[in-house]
């Protein structure tokens, strides 16, 4: 009997260990699940906050729209500062300047998706006044969705079909919607309304993803230079959360090395503006008659006269919806 009761508390002694440590780590892995779920809502809110204040523009008379040539104005300023603001407000340091310096440190990149065009806000180096060495936040110049094709023309497109076309052959220029310029143009690429999209999208996308793999990169370097050791990483995204990124003005920001107990805080956020853009009817002149028609659903051969933004108002300039075997259906 005695054997047995030493036996159990041998057993007993061996194992308490094991249960103490697996508690531990319990405990441990529930803290990071409520943490992460915290740092998940501070950073999802900051990227909203950041998208909508993308479209502020300083003055009420310059209220965000699609203009003439459909080339939205963006804030990107206003953008940053809205994303850090958020932030320092979810990790109470919106009046501490030394904490916001440390949420700043885990924010190596922030892309800003144009209608034409990106920006990147990252970490750069430069010397102070007092001739130490700095990290800071900084803009690159803006980025156009470029493309060449094998024949030498040049491609500007933006998150639609509007395109800026450049004829190599007499180096013409050519702007509008794909449709609308192709026959004109005579470049191939503008017949193909799907190898379009395909050639677009991949003019956007690779871009975008080389400059952040390259900016993520440089500001490593001067991590470790500091006694960083964290290394920062470009984050594997789907094909389908890049697809969200270039279907509308937004921003895409990145979060890293952030302290979750034993572990680092790693996420990213894609923040869109969801600009409602308003309808285009053209209104043509066609056998003596006024004709209106969507951009969305015909093109058409004929001079436009004039530019609606609802069929009531093309209506009411005496215009008839156009049956579109008079133009051409898209």
């Amino acid at each position: 009997m005695k054997i047995t009761t030493n036996l159990t508390l041998v057993f007993v002694l061996i194992l308490l260990p094991y249960f103490i440590i697996n508690n531990i780590n319990v405990t441990h892995n529930r803290q990071n699940v409520i943490l992460e779920t915290r740092y998940n809502h501070a950073m999802d809110t900051a990227t909203q906050d950041a998208a909508k204040a993308l479209i502020i523009n300083g003055s009420q008379g310059a209220e965000s729209q699609y203009e003439f040539q459909k080339r939205l104005r963006i804030n990107k300023e206003e953008a940053v500062q809205t994303f850090f603001n958020t932030l320092y407000l979810n990790f109470d340091v919106f009046d501490n300047s030394a904490g916001q310096g440390v949420i700043n440190s885990y924010v190596p990149v922030i892309l800003i998706v144009g209608y034409d065009g990106y920006y990147v806000y990252y970490m750069d180096e430069f010397t102070n006044a007092s001739g130490e060495k700095e990290l800071k936040h900084v803009w690159s110049p803006k980025k156009p969705y470029a493309h060449s094709d094998q024949n030498g023309n040049t491609f500007g497109f933006t998150l639609d079909d509007f395109v800026t076309v450049n004829r190599n052959t007499d180096q013409q220029w050519f702007e509008g919607f794909r449709g609308e310029i192709a026959g004109a143009a005579s470049v191939p690429l503008l017949n193909d309304a799907s190898m379009f999209d395909q050639v677009r999208r991949a003019s956007i996308v690779n871009p975008i993803q080389k400059d952040l793999e390259y900016y993520i990169n440089k500001y490593n370097n001067f991590a470790k230079r500091n006694g960083v050791a964290y290394t920062f990483t470009l984050p594997l995204i789907s094909q389908e959360e890049w697809n969200n990124t270039i279907n509308d003005v937004g921003v895409l920001s990145f979060v890293q090395g952030m302290p979750m107990g034993e572990k680092y805080y790693n996420n990213y956020a894609l923040g869109g503006s969801r600009v409602v853009k308003k309808p285009i009817y053209n209104g043509i002149i066609a056998n003596g008659r006024k004709y209106y028609y969507s951009r969305n659903s015909c093109t058409s051969s004929y001079t436009t006269e004039e530019v609606f933004t609802s069929e009531k108002e093309a209506a009411s300039n005496g215009y008839i919806p156009l049956d579109c075997t008079v133009g051409n259906r898209n």
